[in-house]
């Protein structure tokens, strides 16, 4: 048996792992707009959330073979969908569908599996950092200097903020070479490879190269000819502990299930909460536009409100069928005004 979704215009938002950390966060934005539905694996854990929100609670562990069936008007996926199951079910009942939790190379799968189904509906693929408000905000410096030639992002992790397990997943890939374009051309580069200095908001942080979604999507979708994301953390001791592992080769011979816990606590941590921090310089022909994004709610907080304004995307009125990518949409302008409205600081670095 499969999953069976059928679309409803005057349906819940469907949230698929909506009681988790970024899932809860999305609920609570979405709620004053949008009748809700929150599933998850384990539906006793979202009882409180929905009953605040007056959502309606389901179970749907997209790694359970046991069917699902529902109604919605939208989807939203905050968790990994590693099989393309909820991707397929929305796809195949034209629903309006928004992801954005997934990898580059699983970014691409999933562009490919929903270009196959021929989609009647927006497939928003918002996996870019912090789902896809780095694209957004990228977007914004590319328009204002009529296009760019090369733009660099620079992540400050604060290793104290409030993060699931999914939020992480990104380490799981450090052993992996990934493919960018680097003026224009392909190349392949090593994770945490080229460390630098930068100032992120007021703090000298020491980042690295990693593999996220929007190093493949603003080539092909703004013209940029290279696009490098970097990421450091908060703690010096976690920034040169990533840096020793890999100097050791140990993202190579670790990456089995074997290691998966001794991986995983290099950086995984989650405290009470902290700040979400990126730095995006854009460098036209003749000058440079640099910007720094500030949450002071937190990484899952500014993941959440990627996947709002991807809502908001998918359900506007102007909205083509087929794949999407955040930096896409036409009114950027309105979305960063959405940034401001929920306190999220984009200013000049």
């Amino acid at each position: 048996m499969t999953d069976l979704l059928n679309y409803s215009p005057t349906g819940p938002i469907l949230i698929v792992g909506g009681y988790g950390t970024v899932g809860s966060a999305l609920a609570r934005l979405c709620a004053p707009a949008w009748p809700l539905l929150l599933t998850g694996r384990n539906p006793a854990n979202g009882a409180d959330l929905a009953a605040e929100l007056g959502a309606t609670l389901r179970r749907w562990d997209v790694n359970d073979p046991a069917p699902f069936s529902a109604s919605a008007r939208a989807v939203i996926s905050t968790v990994n969908d590693p099989h393309d199951r909820v991707l397929g079910a929305a796809v195949r009942a034209g629903i309006p569908y928004v992801d954005v939790t997934r990898w580059t190379s699983r970014m691409t799968r999933a562009a490919t599996a929903a270009t196959l189904l021929r989609p009647s509906a927006p497939v928003l693929l918002s996996s870019g950092w912090m789902g896809g408000i780095v694209n957004i905000v990228a977007a914004s410096l590319i328009g204002e200097l009529d296009g760019a030639q090369s733009m660099d992002i620079a992540i400050r992790y604060d290793v104290d903020d409030r993060a699931g397990a999914d939020s992480v997943d990104f380490i799981d890939r450090l052993g992996q070479d990934y493919e960018v374009r680097r003026n224009g051309t392909l190349a392949m580069v090593s994770p945490l490879s080229d460390a630098r200095w930068v100032e992120i908001g007021g703090y000298r942080t020491k980042v690295a190269r990693l593999d996220t979604p929007e190093q493949l999507t603003l080539p092909l979708t703004l013209g940029v000819e290279s696009v490098t994301t970097r990421i450091g953390f908060s703690s010096n001791a976690s920034t040169t502990a990533l840096l020793a592992a890999r100097k050791l080769g140990f993202f190579r011979w670790g990456r089995g299930e074997r290691w998966t816990g001794l991986r995983r606590s290099l950086l995984y941590s989650p405290g009470q909460g902290g700040s979400a921090i990126i730095r995006i310089d854009a460098h036209g022909i003749e000058e440079t536009r640099s910007v720094t994004i500030a949450d002071p709610l937190g990484q899952a907080h500014l993941t959440a409100l990627g996947g709002y304004l991807g809502l908001q995307q998918v359900l506007g009125a102007g909205a083509a069928a087929g794949v999407l990518f955040p930096e896409s949409r036409d009114d950027l302008a309105d979305a960063l005004a959405q940034l401001q409205v929920h306190n999220v600081l984009v200013l000049a670095a």
